[in-house]
């Protein structure tokens, strides 16, 4: 049997009085696509960024390539790649710069990280930029460029948290793809977004996390059995309780027509 790539066991964590995860365990092998979804504050990036390591003062276990991460230890960092909902980028720097010295930060030469950043860039349709301030860039640009740094080291794990804000469809065409060849190489990619169509054709397991525990877990068919209603997002509102939406928006659009 496969090792997990990924293992928390009884997750908790705390804000002050507020707890924030309360008991969160799961494990993730080697090729899997977890869509990690939930609600607003239900404790999504959290469980992110303590496995990242950004965040500590939890109780429970998190073992990432089989390695506890509370030993401090930063080896495993160079084999994980991560795109975060919000990230600040240097905008004075240019794309070369500033993917060159991501790629150095990994261990990669000057000259490969540059060659490879070049390359990526100009698949992705934004080679005309490269160098280019940053700061003179589009919010698509920005998040492609996001996307190729999480990359650019080839890592084995990915991490990546409303990766597609601002693209075009025909590049969620291709960043979906490469989630799918990445996976059946045997990269592992953790997947936050509240885009409930894509998390639902792009993940080979979905987790559902309500109020700091684990509402659902399995493949989406799995999860349609599980419960009476048919699309991810339907599933969604069945599972956390929210059917007031279309109450919600007929209040909102009532207002908007008062004159």
């Amino acid at each position: 049997m496969d090792e997990p790539i990924l293992e928390i066991i009884d997750l908790k964590k705390n804000y002050g009085p507020k707890s924030v995860l309360n008991g969160v365990s799961f494990q993730v092998k080697s090729g899997e696509i977890i869509g990690y979804i939930g609600p607003n504050g239900a404790g999504k990036s959290t469980t992110v960024k303590i496995m990242l390591g950004i965040e500590d003062d939890y109780s429970g276990e998190v073992k990432i390539f089989g390695q506890d991460i509370s030993d401090g230890s930063m080896e495993y960092k160079r084999k994980i790649g991560y795109v975060p909902e919000i990230a600040e980028v240097y905008d004075n720097l240019t794309g070369h710069e500033y993917l060159t010295f991501i790629g150095e930060l990994y261990g990669l030469t000057s000259g490969l990280a540059s060659d490879k950043a070049k390359s990526l860039m100009e698949i992705f349709g934004i080679g005309e930029v490269y160098y280019s301030r940053i700061a003179s860039y589009s919010k698509g640009m920005r998040q492609k460029l996001l996307i190729i740094s999480s990359l650019l080291h080839n890592p084995d794990v990915l991490f990546f948290d409303e990766p597609i804000n601002g693209l075009d469809a025909n590049s969620v065409m291709i960043f979906k793809e490469i989630m799918t060849q990445f996976a059946e190489q045997g990269k592992t990619i953790f997947y936050s977004s509240h885009i409930m169509d894509v998390v639902e054709k792009i993940s080979s397991r979905i987790i559902l996390l309500h109020d700091g525990k684990i509402a659902a877990d399995g493949t989406f068919e799995e999860l349609k059995q599980q419960n009476s209603e048919g699309s991810l997002e339907q599933i969604f509102n069945q599972l956390t309780g929210f059917n007031e939406h279309k109450e919600l928006g007929a209040r909102f659009v009532s207002v908007v027509r008062e004159m």
